[in-house]
């Protein structure tokens, strides 16, 4: 594959994976979304641009449910979404990798990072929303709302994001329980970078602190950015992100 030719289907287990590949030094960066997001937004395009310039290889792709993937939204768990993510680090990247996740893809940067770690070199956390099936949607639900998703096995949620509301099955719950990283030490030891907006009404800046301690990395740096979002995608912020991204791979070039 060429660099002027980057976008591949991959297929496995009936699903369908569009991803977005560019050639390019070691080491890689491999970008992982958000919840309901896809690799078209202003974080994973911003990242396209910025390893395009310094010939860095980067894969981004869509989750399946998610963009141009095959699949329905409501049917995914943080498990399938690892899967996919691990299919797409095994098929599509060569050599270490830093990964850079966002909101959701925090979470699954680490639990990847601890499949693959002889290869995650790096983790750059943007958002970072580690365990929230079960620290922001189980915990917030009211009682009336919890007996509902265990009868219905589904509840919705109305979204800041998009003008329909946002579904959030009994399933998903079920699963990211299977997957919680914040209960223990995380084992990855290389450096850690974790982006916060102070004014992220979504998921707690603390929530980073905690991932950053988590870790057994001495080398974490927590970045808490004042007036940011959740969301991080002004000028300054994707500066700041790539910035972050720059550091560890100078740190890995040696």
């Amino acid at each position: 594959m060429t660099r002027d030719d980057p976008q591949r289907q991959l297929k496995y287990n009936q699903q369908t994976l569009v991803c977005q590949v560019q050639q390019g030094k070691a080491p890689g960066v491999m970008f992982l979304g958000g919840f309901g997001s896809d690799m078209t937004g202003s974080k994973a395009s911003y990242l396209s641009e910025f390893c395009r310039q310094r010939d860095q290889a980067y894969v981004r792709f869509d989750y399946s449910g998610h963009g141009q993937s095959s699949g329905r939204f409501i049917d995914g768990t943080i498990g399938q979404w690892l899967d996919d993510a691990t299919e797409v680090f095994d098929r599509l990247t060569t050599g270490p990798q830093i990964l850079v996740g966002s909101s959701m893809g925090g979470w699954l940067m680490v639990l990847l990072a601890m499949r693959r770690p002889k290869r995650v070199a790096g983790l750059v956390g943007v958002a970072a929303a580690p365990d929230f099936t079960e620290e922001l949607i189980w915990q917030t639900l009211t009682p009336n709302d919890r007996q509902r998703l265990i009868d219905e096995g589904v509840i919705y949620r109305s979204s800041d994001y998009g003008p329909e509301p946002t579904p959030f099955t009994l399933g998903l719950i079920e699963d990211g329980r299977r997957h919680l990283v914040l209960t223990k030490p995380i084992p990855f030891t290389g450096a850690v970078r974790l982006l916060h907006g102070l004014e992220d009404k979504d998921v707690p800046w603390q929530t980073s602190q905690r991932l950053g301690a988590a870790t057994t990395s001495n080398d974490v740096v927590i970045s808490l950015i004042k007036g940011g979002d959740h969301r991080l995608s002004s000028p300054q912020d994707l500066q700041r992100l790539g910035q972050a991204v720059a550091e560890i791979t100078s740190l890995l070039s040696g």
